[in-house]
Parts: structure tokens; sequence; C-alpha cells
């Protein structure tokens, strides 16, 4: 299956406005809001589900920077700029933190290079690609000048597996990021779900992914799904659960509950057997 093509369109939708769209912001157009208005009438809580997978991001960023003492980021589908970015988290915890921003979305390359401020001891850069292109990421150079890979790294994967619809085409690009990060670094996932819906609503959810719906490419997938692309890594607890469960008494506190937030949240491990090198794959 080809990967999704995510330049620049202003006729369709596009995952970065639209998740722009569902939270009120204003970097977006009408396709966007269209869609994320179709998604709404059959999900109600769409727009607090996709406020709660950014107080997700909130809360994974500062465990790792400060719990877990990851001093490296690499947050790919980084889609449009917020307060607090993770820069802005991570340099709170450590001012010397060096952040990648990876997204394909033209629209979000202008506004990240115009608006994404690094604190001066530490180092931001924003790459164009995605997981389609995940080797060429991994081997840009600015990737490759910022980031050492022979030290921990964390890299962010919120609330972007679900648009790769291919199980092989998502396997694939977590393979290739595992491969290139040395043993202990991090991988931190967000990933919407239909588990706790009714089936009749999961359908009706589901239809609007469909080839021709519009919408673009989507797949929600279930607890074994998502298990089963983590599988060989070490998920750290509370393990894989709702977004709405990862956590919930750090800051910022989730609002919602499971049902409404439709998304399983996890951070996982590197182990020392799936490093650089570990199958002879480069790093």
């Amino acid at each position: 299956m080809s990967a999704p093509d995510w330049r620049f369109d202003a006729s369709r939708p596009a995952p970065a406005r639209r998740y722009d769209a569902l939270l009120g912001g204003k970097d977006n157009l009408a396709p966007d809001r269209d869609s994320a208005e179709q998604i709404r009438e059959q999900l109600p809580s769409v727009g607090k589900a996709a406020a709660e997978l950014r107080w997700f991001l909130q809360r994974v960023v500062h465990f790792l920077a400060d719990d877990c003492g990851v001093r490296q980021f690499i947050d790919i589908g980084c889609g449009m700029p917020f307060t607090p970015s993770v820069h802005e988290i991570v340099q709170t915890v450590s001012p010397d933190s060096v952040v990648v921003y990876v997204d394909p979305d033209e629209m979000v390359a202008v506004h990240s290079r115009a608006m994404l401020v690094s604190h001066p001891d530490g180092a931001i850069r924003f790459v164009e690609g995605g997981l389609d292109d995940i080797d060429t990421v991994l081997s840009d150079p600015q990737v490759r000048g910022l980031i050492d890979f022979t030290q921990p790294v964390a890299v962010l994967l919120l609330a972007v597996l679900h648009f790769v619809d291919d199980d092989q085409h998502a396997a694939h690009a977590l393979n290739r990021i595992i491969q290139a990060l040395p043993a202990g670094s991090y991988l931190a996932v967000s990933h919407v779900t239909f588990d706790p819906l009714p089936a009749d609503q999961a359908r009706r959810l589901s239809k609007l992914a469909e080839p021709g719906s519009g919408h673009g490419p989507f797949r929600a997938r279930s607890h074994a799904q998502i298990s089963a692309l983590l599988d060989g890594l070490d998920l750290m607890p509370p393990g894989l659960v709702s977004a709405v469960d990862w956590y919930p008494h750090r800051h910022p506190q989730p609002q919602i509950k499971a049902e409404e937030a439709v998304a399983y949240g996890v951070v996982a491990r590197i182990p020392a057997t799936t490093g650089p090198g570990a199958d002879g794959a480069p790093a």
C-alpha cells in the first residue's frame, strides 16, 4: 500500500489542521472544519478527546524529561505549534535539552519555523517528513547534527500511528525507529481506539475512514493490535492503558472517562537487544 501524501492541499482535510479545528484553533481550512464536524456528529466527545491527547503529551514529555532524564526528543507528526510545546516542557526541566520536530504538512512547517523558539542553552529543529519516509528523516543532516544517537533519545509518536492504516507499513516504520535508537531510549505512543464504543457507533466511525470518504486514511486499533506493534519493547508502568489512565494524578489531570477519550497511551523503553546493530541494522 502506498503511503499517504500529506503535502499541502487546500481542497482536502489534513490531520494536523483537522486536529487544530477540533481544538477550536485558527490554523485550519474549511475542509478540515467540515471533516471535524462530520466526526463530531458520530463522536460528540471528539473535541474533548483531542484535548486529552494534548494533556497526555504534556504528562508523558515531563515524565521522560524529569523522571527518566531524557535530554533528546524527536517529535514525529508534531502538528501545529501549541503552548506548552515539547521543547518548552523539556527545557523547563533542563534548558540544554534538544528537540527535533517532524511533520509532512507544509503548513505545519511554515508555522513551526516562524513560531518555535528554543531556550538559548538548548536547540530545536524542524524537519519535513513523516513515517512514510522515516529512513530519510532519521538520516537527515539536521537530525544527525542535533541528536546524539549514542545517548538515550525519546521518540514521540503521539496521535500519529492511527493515520497509517496499513499494519505492515506501521510496523516497518516502528522497526526502523527502534533499530536506530540506542538501548535505554524511549518510544511514547498515543493511538485512537474504538474499544470502549458500542459496535454500531464504531462501525459508523469506521465508515468515515473508508476510501473515497474524503477524510483521508485512518485506522483505529484495538488494544491487542497496538500491543502487537510494540512487541519486544519494555512497557513502562502502567503499560498500555487509556490515555486518561496514564498517571492521571500528574498535571494536567484528565477531565473525561476512557469511553470518551477513545485512545490508548504508553511509554516503552528500548531494551538492549533491539538497539543499533542488534539485528545487523544500520544506526
